[in-house]
């Protein structure tokens, strides 16, 4: 058994979130029947179904050029945008890239955003990996630890912006002098702003979220390679004062401390051999020049580290038919094995899971009615065995229903 993490917390139920397709070609760059659109109707329902699961987050995906198989994509922030007026309860965080957006302008637009949605919105800021896409649009493209320089930068920016008046910050990437937006974001209970979600495996990237990210996100990793990475985070937030009593004179309170997210592809099936059955199925079936063209293009981020951990370093062929590493976490197999794997997360500190499906609609429904309430039982009992209760208050209850005959293909 997994031993409990001190930064889990283990009264707090766990949030579920999903991979918005709004790129064509499904979650894994196979051949394997996938019954998912790219389209904004499927995406409008299935926006819906989520909200009605028990999720409570869709992230959308940022890609601006035709890669790892998927020749279409929509961009992520007017797609959120959409998604947040055709759904009630849903987050949606979208995915933006510094150096293809200035920060003041993202504050703005996610202010208005926030007020459409009455609080839902937020942002996933990705440094950059896909290198062509910045060269070929004439932008500056930065070496590895220099694009988390900039990141920082970015982040900081839009928390100053979102948080005080007349904001101003000198650095080497943006400087803003004394700026203020208006109206600011709106007061959500037991929310400072807008949640900042930022990603990324390397030490620079485990560094840049200790200090300024609200959430830390990871590709797909075992239970011990997901620990090494939440160390990471967690020694910089140390280091940087996070989540203590703010200092003396401070203008502001001092950020709480990170939470962690975890990329996972769920395949849920009757029975473990028909779910890795399905697993062999869609590697057999992979596009390999699409994937190794991928490979190619993203494992530059690892191989330019100093330590040669960034993201992607590590990863097989197979590993990548999921482009976010997805299968590493298997959570494959029956429901209630599932959900015992995603408890044992839970114990390391996880937070939140985002997932990715091969048939989104039918089996985000499934997950929320099948997997959804095993995880509660379980997280219920971790906590009372530990000397806590799992507080469900604040927290979305499953309701939807999939459609029969459907997922077990």
């Amino acid at each position: 058994m997994t031993d409990i993490s001190n930064v889990a917390r283990l009264s707090e139920p766990l949030k579920f979130a999903y991979w918005v397709p709004n790129v064509s070609g499904g979650l894994v760059v196979s051949t394997i029947e996938q019954r998912t659109g790219w389209d904004f109707e499927y995406n409008k329902k299935l926006a819906r179904i989520a909200e009605n699961s028990g999720f409570e987050y869709a992230l959308t995906q940022t890609r601006y050029a035709a890669s790892y198989g998927a020749d279409k994509q929509h961009e992520a922030t007017s797609f959120s945008l959409a998604l947040l007026a055709a759904t009630e309860r849903l987050k949606v965080i979208s995915a933006v890239h510094p150096g293809m957006w200035h920060p003041g302008v993202l504050a703005k637009f996610i202010i208005t955003a926030d007020h459409i949605s009455n609080g839902r919105a937020a942002v996933n800021i990705v440094s950059g990996w896909l290198k062509a896409e910045f060269e070929n649009f004439g932008l500056d493209w930065l070496e590895h630890d220099e694009r988390y320089v900039r990141t920082e930068e970015f982040i900081r920016v839009l928390r100053g912006l979102w948080t005080e008046q007349e904001y101003s910050q000198s650095g080497k990437y943006y400087n803003i002098n004394g700026f203020t937006l208006n109206p600011a974001p709106v007061d959500v209970p037991g929310r400072a702003h807008p949640e900042i979600f930022f990603g990324g495996n390397s030490t620079a990237a485990q560094a840049t979220a200790g200090r300024v990210a609200d959430w830390y996100f990871s590709n797909g990793k075992d239970l011990e390679g997901f620990k090494e990475n939440i160390a990471g985070v967690v020694a910089s937030a140390a280091e940087s004062g996070r989540g203590t009593a703010p200092k003396t004179g401070a203008t502001q309170p001092a950020l709480a401390a990170p939470r962690f997210g975890l990329n996972g592809f769920v395949i849920a099936r009757d029975s473990e051999r028909e779910a890795r059955d399905t697993l062999r199925e869609i590697v057999e079936k992979a596009h390999k020049p699409a994937v190794e063209g991928f490979r190619d293009a993203v494992q530059e981020a690892g191989a330019s580290t100093k330590d040669g951990k960034g993201m992607w370093a590590d990863s097989s062929f197979e590993d990548l038919v999921q482009y976010n590493d997805g299968f590493k976490t298997q959570l494959i197999g029956t429901p209630e094995q599932i959900a015992e794997r995603i408890v044992e997360y839970k114990k390391i500190g996880v937070n939140l899971f985002l997932t990715g499906y091969l048939h989104f609609q039918e089996e985000v429904a499934a997950f929320g009615q099948d997997i959804l309430p095993i995880v509660r039982e379980l997280e219920a009992d971790l906590a009372r065995r530990n000397g806590s209760e799992l507080d469900l208050s604040g927290t979305p209850a499953a309701s939807a229903t999939p459609t029969p005959g459907l997922v077990n293909a």
